[in-house]
């Protein structure tokens, strides 16, 4: 499960190339950047259990960017 989901716009005025992302998973912390074509780069460790990590983030995209 992931905590603490945080996201704001790469830059100000929300203007597109992306979202700056991050959250606590268990005793770490990720950090990594959304693409709008839903490409996620880590800018930290990747997570053991990416492919799930992923879905997740992608869930958590929709709920605060696209809603």
């Amino acid at each position: 499960m992931l905590q603490h989901f945080r996201v704001q716009p790469m830059f100000e005025g929300g203007q597109l190339p992306g979202w700056t992302f991050s959250f606590q998973q268990g005793a770490e912390r990720y950090t990594g950047d959304y693409m709008p074509d839903g490409t996620i780069k880590w800018t930290n460790s990747v997570p053991n259990d990416e492919e799930s990590v992923k879905k997740m983030v992608h869930e958590l995209m929709t709920f605060h960017v696209y809603e």
